[in-house]
């Protein structure tokens, strides 16, 4: 089978403000995110991709704006259906503020169970992005064989929702995953789904103690349960 590379968008400004964004426009890279996104051709450099495939929301077109630049020939396909969790009410609230809700117990044990106010269901988010991500799959297979690579640039909580699909666990597990902005997860579907890399940002300087970048990097990963990490 194919191998699926699920890329994180870069770091955006409602990262840096600590907003969980959802669907809200005007989101877009921070210039740290900017930067993580000028670094992705190098990254993927001899990696000959057959496809790329984005949620429809700018911070993910953004993101990919430097490779589709480095790699004209590329085919790009915008898909609905790996959006941004509609957050519906919780939508650009701080994140320090969402914590005191009711509902963020629930959210942090039970994602199966969570229905966003005004918004979507947890359960109905990982429905259509892993019926997504295994369809694309199927699709670059039967086009370009079972040794293509393919890229899906979308956002956190459907990365962990992506993973925790192939790796066998219950959709109330995937708080244990936490994938970095404009980081890189491989993905092969098989029997079993092989989980291949996970998180790959080539910076291992949130393990350096008390600096910058690990407090940056922890933030960014660890402290929000929804909107995949801060």
């Amino acid at each position: 089978m194919p191998t699926l590379l699920l890329l994180r968008h870069g770091r955006t400004t409602a990262n840096s403000a600590g907003l969980l964004a959802g669907r809200a426009p005007g989101v877009r890279l921070d210039d740290h995110g900017q930067a993580q996104a000028a670094a992705l051709p190098e990254r993927l450099a001899g990696v000959p991709l057959a496809l790329a495939v984005h949620s429809p929301l700018e911070r993910c077109a953004q993101t990919l704006a430097p490779l589709r630049a480095a790699r004209p020939e590329l085919p790009v396909r915008a898909d609905d259906r790996v959006t941004e969790c509609d957050y519906g009410q919780w939508t650009n609230r701080a994140l320090k503020e969402l914590a005191d809700e009711p509902l963020m117990a629930t959210v942090r044990s039970q994602p199966s169970a969570v229905v966003f106010p005004g918004g979507e269901a947890l359960r109905d988010v990982h429905a259509r992005v892993v019926a997504a991500a295994r369809g694309w799959d199927a699709a670059v297979a039967a086009e370009h064989g079972p040794d293509a690579v393919w890229l899906m640039c979308t956002h956190g909580d459907n990365i962990k929702a992506i993973v925790a699909d192939a790796l066998g666990l219950h959709l109330d597990l995937f708080q244990r995953i936490a994938p970095h902005p404009a980081s890189l997860t491989a993905i092969r579907y098989g029997s079993p789904p092989l989980l291949l890399r996970f998180g790959d940002t080539g910076d291992l300087a949130e393990f350096v103690p008390h600096t910058e970048e690990s407090a940056r990097d922890a933030a960014e990963a660890t402290e929000a349960p929804v909107g995949g990490g801060a």
